[in-house]
């Protein structure tokens, strides 16, 4: 009997090796999605999957899920290097109810998760929460997306090991909290590259704290409840640099260095905010002799000028 109890343990065992390299097999670098799909699908494009949480379970690390038509594909986790792509459609991502719309966790250095084409919502009678949030490590690209109706953040990014986040030709509006959070887990260090991103009528522009190197380029902060950015280093380094941007009509600061925060401005417009320059705590703002300060209730001053960047 004991004999007969192992062989079955042993082909159990022998079988569910089998089952599970199948499974990995069945994985496709390339999936789709489509609003008339069905999970159930292999998530090929003639037999499409229904929602990017469907389609991720079949898609292999690295690969990319396609979208085939307009239509909403639900909130999704990452948990490995993959593509969402809403190349040529309209991809939609709702995420009401009080829950984030895209969590990438469990990442590891190396990993690289990519955004594209998406427009994510999170309006309802109840908000969702963040539309991306990150808490992973390795890369995150997000380009090409539409955010608005959020009760937190536009983009979360919220490193356990050191990690990169690139934004690109993107909009952020009406979040809660804010558009952009950079805040790495120290000593994790978090960079960050912001260019052609649009983030408006959210209740701060971008927050950057201990940690973190970010540059911002060719974009608008305007019309935030509080301030427009703000670099915040409470026991670690912060380094933000915006050039060839415009901070306007935020009812708070324009722009914010508190501690140990080091801010550098290169043709940027900060105009119509509450406090236009705004440094506190022996935080720093460094002005080259492009920009342009003025029309703020408090125009404030830079505390260092420098002639080129």
């Amino acid at each position: 009997m004991r004999t007969t109890i192992i062989g079955a343990g042993k082909w159990f065992t022998f079988a569910s090796l089998l089952i599970s390299a199948s499974v990995v097999h069945a994985q496709a670098t390339r999936t789709w999605v489509s609003g008339v799909g069905d999970d159930v699908n292999p998530c090929s494009r003639t037999a499409p999957c229904k929602t990017f949480a469907g389609a991720i379970s079949k898609t292999a690390a690295g690969g990319e899920i396609s979208v085939l038509d307009p239509g909403g594909y639900g909130t999704v986790t990452i948990t490995k290097s993959i593509t969402l792509s809403g190349d040529g459609t309209m991809a939609g991502v709702l995420s009401s109810g009080g829950v984030n719309a895209i969590v990438v966790a469990n990442t590891v250095p190396g990993d690289v998760v990519i955004l594209r084409n998406l427009s994510i919502n999170g309006a309802g009678t109840t908000p969702g929460l963040n539309a991306i949030r990150f808490l992973g490590a390795g890369a995150l690209h997000v380009e090409n997306v539409k955010i608005y109706g959020f009760s937190q953040w536009g983009i979360d990014f919220h490193p356990n090991d050191t990690s990169r986040l690139f934004v690109s030709d993107t909009s952020i509006r009406d979040s809660g909290a804010g558009a952009i959070f950079v805040n790495p887990i120290p000593p994790a260090i978090g960079t960050a590259a912001i260019t052609r991103v649009q983030m408006e009528g959210n209740f701060r522009g971008i927050a950057v704290y201990d940690s973190s190197n970010v540059t911002v380029s060719d974009s608008t902060i305007a019309g935030s409840g509080q301030n427009g950015v703000v670099g915040y280093g409470t026991a670690y380094w912060v380094d933000l640099a915006i050039r060839n941007s415009t901070v306007a009509n935020n009812a708070g600061s324009g722009i914010r260095s508190i501690m140990f925060s080091r801010v550098r401005l290169s043709n940027v417009l900060v105009t119509g905010n509450n406090i236009g320059l705004d440094a506190a705590l022996g935080g720093s703002i460094t002005s080259f002799v492009n920009n342009n300060v003025y029309g703020n209730v408090t125009d404030g001053a830079p505390t260092a000028t420098a002639s080129e960047m």
